[in-house]
């Protein structure tokens, strides 16, 4: 595949996961928990890293937000400090390849639109990494305490963010390689 065409697959690769992780990080279903009935399930809990919430069998919810982040669980907030900077580097890395890619008229020479779009790459597969962390250790917490004999509280499934978050990580990550490749097909054309 020519250098442009591998830059384009891996922007709209890296665009597509960002979008996707991005709106992980305003997705409530981060875990999700229910209470059954004897015939209809009579309470739902989820939580995201933002807030906690209950619905019950009538559609009526409540939901709490954290009150102090201070107060938080550890792994919450590791979570939202790498989802947050997964998003951020994803804006950026957003800019850098629209600048770094062949098929824009603005960056410079060639020589430097393939360092640029090498950088984009780099950015990117941090991001990736930075959202794959969050999402993983947020679903090793939920695992460990479901699996856990002694837990007494109540106990989580995987909620339906952790998977869309872990597709846009992936995303990400190929995306970014897909941009490494163009510059290092660039320097090899070079030669």
């Amino acid at each position: 595949m020519t250098s442009m065409g591998t830059e384009i697959l891996a922007f709209i690769l890296t665009v597509s996961g960002w979008i996707l992780v991005s709106s992980t990080l305003a997705t409530d279903y981060w875990k999700v928990s229910s209470i059954d009935g004897t015939v209809i399930t009579t309470a739902t809990f989820w939580s995201s890293l933002w807030k906690t919430c209950v619905t019950d069998s009538t559609g009526v919810y409540n939901c709490k937000d954290f009150p102090s982040m201070l107060a938080l669980d550890g792994y919450i907030q590791v979570c939202r400090g790498l989802m947050i900077a997964s998003v951020c580097l994803g804006f950026f890395g957003v800019i850098l390849a629209m600048i770094g890619m062949k098929c824009t008229k603005i960056g410079g020479t060639d020589k430097t639109k393939s360092r640029i779009a090498g950088l984009a790459g780099g950015t990117f597969i941090i991001a990736g990494l930075s959202s794959l962390t969050a999402c993983s250790l947020y679903a090793h917490r939920i695992t460990s305490e479901f699996f856990d004999p002694t837990y007494v509280a109540q106990k989580y499934e995987l909620g339906a963010a952790l998977f869309i978050g872990w597709a846009g990580s992936v995303l990400l990550i190929l995306g970014g390689v897909g941009f490494c490749f163009s510059f290092a097909e660039e320097g090899e054309q070079k030669r």
